[in-house]
């Protein structure tokens, strides 16, 4: 009945006076089934879907050039980030100052490329205006100017170009694409249904209750790149219902300033990483079959010491690197050629490419990749890899039909089974490189995760809560969950996985439901756009506060979009106890207490310093739990997820792959 005429009243202008919200339970089952409140819900996210990155490098000598190097402070540290508008039109005007000195003078006295000046001036002339989070130029200072070809080691003043000199790095691309603000959005409305409350026809409306009547302490952090703040600009959106465009949202709730490091990559590690590609650029320069029954044992030593199921994979998948580089590059130079065809034919300029990208961009794009990938020596640059995997994802994913190049398919395969190595491996090939690189990269950040726990577990009384004196239809006054939101870039999302994966969070070695959380984890072999690690602590009042059992901590993952081609990945993660099976005396019965919908297919695993447990899915909450395992008449895994951008039961219109638990543990 009070269903009923909390409808109809508002229509009606019948007078009624709201009662307590009954959909607003404070208690809800952990993944093993005991009863507990919800008190802390960190995630942290990777960017959604964004354009090709791309990147130019040249040397300058032009005094105009160490004017703004010295203007801006660059002489302190020796380089210098250039972001704001005012800060890349003074760049502008020095380009095209030097290109009309090139044109109007016979001889100039500039040593910088025409060619180079011309690209930086085309760059920043992109778009007619300055957005500052599009665009950015960093200098580098060098005393002794650049070193000279194959002098990459020199110790000798005559092995330089001589005079001082500044590298300028121009990077551009990487802008959050139309797709990637509806995953985001999509995304934000599916997190509410991790919170309790709401059910029937308002799923997902606990979180937005719990948030109104400021019993939610929510804050959001993003990285100072532009993508990955309009990300969590378009999550907090969806998340918070808001109406409106990004900017005000970006505004008000993102904090990206004075982070100190937290989510930008800014660290010691860089020499750490440096090395580590070399090595790695070392291994997969090698003719021959790594993956033969000969050399594969010795293969998995030098690249995949870990053993991690996708990295053997891929592996046996390549099988010569050198000839799956060779055959990447043909592919490469056809698409070049079909590219110059498209532009050649009738109307080709009436065509569109996504996110207004011309045919001449694109071919300047992928050329540029094909004349870097192969050197003069013949030898392959590994580290543009990723590059070419990005980019022939981007295109298979949303230029397919205008491309019309029959090879995509087979380009976007065999690059993705070559970065399917290179870029997790960049951050790391051992288990002592990993957490090495993880501890440069994610520190703070880890530092913070852990000041959220504490904060929870030991509240400061100066936090703001709501007065239960002046709460009014509110069931549970006193209740109070704390959020935080960290949207960051793939080095933090791999760097945080990795301690997770390899910091002893567990310490029994055989620990079968950590093992097959681990197993499903090692079988993902791309974190995509949107990957998640979310943290999730419980409280249960009826303990004694020093109790080990008063909290709970729960671990959940996902690797994010889908955006071609659906991964096969192995291991479910693993159920230990239904619910009702595990259920403690004193508490209601599951099927006695309303409960809204969680995550309809999620993959829970749990991690634990006393009691592993793992659980596959979370069904409906206003249904009891079932264990749900592989099907064998379909003989499919569950973690399959069709090519379909629909992966939510409820037609959300995003291409989200389901959560896995990997988790949880008890303090």
């Amino acid at each position: 009945m009070s269903s009923f005429c909390r409808k109809l009243a508002p229509q009606l202008d019948i007078p009624w006076k709201i009662p307590p919200q009954l959909e607003d339970p404070p208690f809800v089952p952990t993944t093993f089934g005991r009863m507990m409140e919800l008190r802390c819900v960190i995630a942290v996210i990777r960017h959604g879907d964004r354009t090709p990155k791309q990147k130019m490098k040249m040397e300058v000598k032009h005094a105009k050039f160490f004017h703004i190097f010295s203007k801006h402070g660059g002489f302190k540290t020796g380089q210098l980030k250039l972001k704001h508008p005012k800060q890349l039109q003074e760049i502008l005007d020095v380009s095209r100052f030097l290109l009309d000195e090139i044109r109007h003078k016979s001889e100039p006295d500039i040593e910088e490329k025409k060619s180079n000046l011309e690209q930086l001036k085309a760059v920043l002339e992109m778009y007619g205006h300055f957005s500052g989070i599009n665009r950015k130029v960093q200098l580098k200072y060098l005393p002794h100017g650049r070193p000279k070809k194959n002098k990459s080691h020199s110790s000798s003043e005559d092995d330089y170009s001589g005079g001082p000199s500044l590298i300028l790095i121009l990077k551009w691309g990487g802008e959050l694409t139309p797709a990637g603000r509806i995953q985001a959005e999509e995304l934000g409305k599916a997190f509410r249904f991790i919170y309790p409350g709401g059910h029937g026809d308002n799923p997902g409306c606990g979180l937005l209750r719990l948030h109104s009547t400021y019993r939610h302490d929510l804050k959001i952090y993003a990285s100072d790149e532009g993508r990955v703040q309009m990300t969590a600009a378009a999550f907090a959106k969806g998340f918070l219902a808001l109406e409106g465009e990004l900017t005000p949202i970006l505004v008000q709730m993102v904090k990206s300033a004075n982070t100190n490091g937290l989510l930008d990559n800014d660290c010691e590690s860089s020499k750490y990483q440096n090395m580590v590609k070399h090595h790695l650029s070392e291994a997969m320069q090698q003719d021959r079959d790594l993956a033969a029954d000969s050399e594969l044992e010795r293969s998995i030593e030098t690249i995949a010491p870990t053993r991690a199921r996708s990295l053997v994979h891929s592996l046996q998948l390549i099988r010569n690197p050198v000839l799956m580089c060779e055959t990447c590059y043909e592919l490469m130079h056809r698409l070049t050629d079909c590219i110059r065809t498209r532009m050649g034919e009738p109307g080709s300029h009436d065509i569109e490419l996504y996110h207004e990208e011309t045919w001449e961009l694109m071919l300047r794009r992928w050329s540029k990749l094909e004349k870097d990938f192969k050197t003069k020596s013949g030898q392959f640059d590994i580290s543009k890899i990723p590059d070419i995997y990005d980019c022939i994802k981007y295109d298979m994913q949303h230029n397919q039909k205008r491309l019309q190049f029959s090879d995509t398919e087979q380009l976007y395969l065999w690059s993705k089974s070559l970065a399917d190595i290179i870029i997790p491996q960049e951050y790391g090939i051992t288990v002592e490189d990993k957490l090495t690189i993880s501890q440069g990269i994610c520190l703070a950040l880890l530092r913070k995760i852990r000041g959220d726990l504490m904060n929870v577990m030991a509240p400061d009384e100066s936090t703001h809560r709501l007065n239960p004196k002046y709460s009014k239809g509110v069931m549970s006054p006193g209740r109070h969950v704390r959020t935080r939101l960290y949207f960051t870039s793939e080095s933090h999302i791999h760097s945080l996985l990795n301690v997770l994966r390899y910091g002893g969070l567990v310490q029994r070695p055989n620990d079968e439901q950590w093992g097959r959380a681990m197993e499903y984890v090692g079988s993902v072999s791309e974190l995509n756009y949107l990957t998640q690690i979310v943290i999730m602590l419980y409280e249960d009042p009826s303990k004694d506060i020093q109790s080990e059992h008063r909290f709970h901590v729960e671990l959940h993952f996902s690797p994010g979009a889908i955006c071609c081609l659906p991964e096969q990945c192995s291991g479910p993660g693993f159920r230990p106890h239904s619910r009702n099976e595990n259920h403690e005396e004193g508490s209601p019965p599951f099927d006695k207490v309303a409960f809204s919908p969680l995550r309809e297919e999620a993959f829970f695993r749990p991690v634990s310093t006393e009691n592993m447990l793992l659980s596959p899915t979370v069904e409906k909450r206003h249904t009891p739990p079932k264990l749900v395992s592989p099907s064998k008449e379909s003989g499919k895994d569950i973690t399959a997820i069709p090519s379909s951008p629909v992966s939510f039961r409820q037609s959300r219109k995003t291409s989200l792959q389901t959560n896995a638990s990997m988790g949880e543990f008890d303090y």
